[in-house]
């Protein structure tokens, strides 16, 4: 190593080596294919420079293994556009941050630094205690947070309006009456109580 380093003795730290010239034919000096071999996939160019997971133009694994079930997961395809993103805000924040008879809106909920950008729904849930008498704007409630802004004396107003009952789903099984109403009584078949209904004869 040189006694003083400077511009006029600097050297690399190991011996450099010339980048290999290939696809030129014979005259080259490297033979008759070039240093690229017998033709296949590395004797192209591009080669080296394969997208990750690309396993040779066969089907891939990522889609040869089975995917879960349903619309709403992460595997299935096509995802269609009713998967939605809400960020959550639970009523004790609202307890720390706003004062009694606040008006509490994603504009104010982002200015409180609660949730990031106001082009996200906002839902309220219901983890911990609200004291406060607020006013809140969202977009969904849980059934806990708006429990609990009811009780504490405030209201919760749906920003995109109350949501009603989901369509399509199975109505439950009738429930029994409480304790000291009467039952319905059946309808009536028109024949009486034990009486199965006699099958016709089958004409032939």
């Amino acid at each position: 190593m040189p006694a003083e380093l400077n511009l006029s003795t600097l050297q690399p730290a190991q011996k450099r080596r010339g980048r290999k010239r290939v696809g030129r034919g014979l005259g080259s000096g490297k033979g008759r294919y070039s240093g690229r071999g017998i033709k296949g996939q590395k004797a192209r160019s591009g080669s080296h420079t394969m997208r990750a997971g690309f396993e040779g133009g066969q089907m891939p694994i990522s889609m040869r293994l089975g995917k879960q079930r349903g619309p709403t997961s992460k595997d299935a395809m096509p995802i269609g556009p009713h998967r939605t993103r809400s960020q959550g805000v639970n009523v004790a924040e609202l307890e720390r941050v706003f004062d009694a008879g606040a008006e509490v809106t994603p504009e104010a909920l982002k200015a409180k630094r609660l949730i990031r950008s106001t082009r996200v729904d906002v839902k309220i849930l219901g983890c911990g205690d609200l004291a406060k008498a607020l006013v809140v704007y969202a977009h969904a409630f849980s059934v806990s947070a708006r429990e609990k802004i009811e009780a504490a004396g405030g209201r919760a107003v749906w920003l995109r309006g109350e949501p009603g009952p989901r369509a399509g789903k199975r109505t439950r099984a009738r429930q029994a009456p409480p304790a000291g109403e009467p039952r319905p009584e059946p309808e009536p078949t028109g024949r009486p109580a034990g009486v199965e209904a006699s099958r016709e004869p089958e004409e032939g």
